[in-house]
């Protein structure tokens, strides 16, 4: 039977140094039997900074990456003649960028549950494995019943990837180091690798034996199965077992840890914490806030290369055109993830901001005649800023959420809301609309105000919560464990929100 347990004050003794919960998070107890070290000098913890930085961010920005890549080959695909030699009719092709998002929404509950379970790195490797699978297998099929199965299941194993990085991103690192780490680890810069194969692909001879299409998810799933199988191996789940990290580095890297106080890991699936997750109202909040700023993402990823197709360019060229998209979507989530991080509690605020830019895009799109080739190419270039707001968003979550059964319930939360967004985008693109795609731009617009409208509303819940704290009488007696209790945000007197 699984360890399922409501939060309860039993205590453990460790060596007779101190009692702790014997639920406490499992950070608590490596702190109390580790060695005695001193004190983390300024100096000291950039180095670890960067040590930290320099392997945990290319393992994970390769991860995601390869699996967006393996998502969005999609788009490319289209390019090359999947919809003409899979006897796509009608909304099929849009259903195959639905049903992805259809698959994660089915896998998540699982996948939420098994990555508390079981060490959250090795699982998310693993589903990292069973996504490329399906990848390699796509070109084996031949009508839209096979491409919808094996879609679908993708989406299953792709369940995992933003809940899974966000929970190892929160167990490495500050409260205030986090955005800028989201930016660079769920960069967009699958639009920049695959733009390229799709391009390098697109230059194979019509003599070749297969077709254009099945070349890009073969070479697709193989990158990503390789380096699935690299990450399996080296990418560590927490910072007690970094083998990268000396035995005193990583006593450090989890000790300055316990101001974020949200825990690191603890194994057992707390009932009350996953209820307090159902009716924390910040929680509904960013859901919403998530599939209304990925709508415009599940269009963008089905349709982009065939609207920039649709201004009259070829197939080779419009990937070329596509790889951009990426640089923007990496400029705009690293500029405002730094905002996030610099402007203390302003996250909102910042999110607010970054909302505007690709509502800016949007109305450029759908005001200006298609003639305007440079025109409606900087509007659609601008539309892919909006995964700047997404990722601050993302921050939100990780800052502002304690418990680590909480935190894995909210990450699956979150995430269905994005599958759910990035489900209905592409149904936003009518093929009778083609190639102006009017309804799915406006479409777009609509769900950027409503995202403006939500944060508005986070950001007053938030004050008033830190209001209410304030007010309380304060603690004298926190120590460095206290932020390893592994008790929720609600359950913690001191906790205070980021806004």
């Amino acid at each position: 039977m699984p360890d399922i347990e409501t939060a309860d004050n039993r205590n453990t003794a460790v060596d007779g140094k101190l009692d702790i919960p014997a639920d406490a998070d499992k950070a608590a107890g490596f702190l109390l039997t580790a060695e005695g070290y001193g004190e983390l000098t300024p100096e000291a913890e950039k180095s670890l900074k960067r040590r930290i930085d320099w392997f945990m961010i290319p393992m994970l920005f390769l991860v995601a990456t390869l699996g967006a890549v393996d998502k969005v080959a999609l788009g490319t695909s289209a390019l090359y003649g999947l919809s003409t030699d899979n006897h796509l009719v009608g909304q099929q092709y849009s259903w195959l960028g639905s049903i992805l998002s259809l698959g994660a929404i089915v896998g998540m509950p699982l996948s939420s549950y098994l990555i508390q379970r079981l060490p959250s790195a090795k699982y998310l490797c693993g589903c990292s494995v069973g996504w490329s699978a399906m990848s390699l297998l796509l070109p084996a099929c031949s009508n839209f019943a096979g491409l919808a199965t094996l879609r679908f299941l993708m989406g299953m194993f792709e369940a995992i990837i933003v809940p899974g990085i966000s929970l190892i991103i929160a167990g490495f690192y500050k409260k205030e180091e986090q955005p800028p780490r989201n930016a660079l680890v769920f960069a967009a810069a699958s639009s920049i690798v695959n733009g390229f194969l799709s391009w390098a692909i697109g230059h194979v001879p019509s003599s070749a034996p297969l077709h254009i299409w099945q070349y890009l998810f073969l070479l697709t799933g193989s990158l990503s199965m390789l380096w699935s199988i690299i990450a399996f191996i080296f990418l560590p789940n927490d910072p007690m077992n970094a083998k990268f990290l000396s035995k005193e580095q990583r006593y450090h890297a989890v000790q300055r840890l316990a101001a974020n106080k949200t825990g690191i890991v603890n194994r057992k699936f707390k009932i009350d914490q996953a209820k307090e997750a159902f009716l924390d109202p910040k929680t509904w909040i960013l859901f919403f806030f998530n599939i209304a700023i990925n709508i415009p993402n599940g269009g963008l990823t089905t349709f982009g290369g065939l609207i920039i197709k649709g201004l009259g360019f070829s197939g080779i060229n419009a990937s070329l055109l596509s790889m951009p998209t990426g640089v923007m979507s990496t400029l705009a989530a690293f500029i405002f993830s730094l905002g996030a991080a610099k402007w203390n509690n302003r996250r909102c605020l910042v999110t607010i901001i970054a909302c505007i830019v690709p509502i800016i895009g949007a109305a450029i799109v759908y005001a200006l005649p298609r003639t305007n080739l440079g025109g409606q190419m900087v509007g659609l270039y601008l539309l892919y800023t909006y995964f700047g707001p997404y990722v601050v968003g993302i921050s939100l979550a990780q800052a502002n959420t304690a418990g680590h059964t909480k935190k894995t319930v909210i990450f699956a939360i979150l995430y269905i809301g994005y599958a759910v967004g990035n489900l209905i985008g592409p149904q936003t693109f009518r093929a009778s609309q083609a190639p102006a795609y009017t309804g799915g731009f406006t479409a777009m617009i609509v769900c950027y105000c409503v995202c403006i409208a939500l944060m508005c509303m986070y950001w007053s819940l938030a004050v008033a919560q830190n209001r209410r704290i304030d007010a309380r009488e304060p603690r004298s007696d926190d120590d460095l464990l206290d932020g390893f209790t592994d008790l929720t945000d609600q359950q913690q007197e001191s906790f205070r929100y980021t806004t």
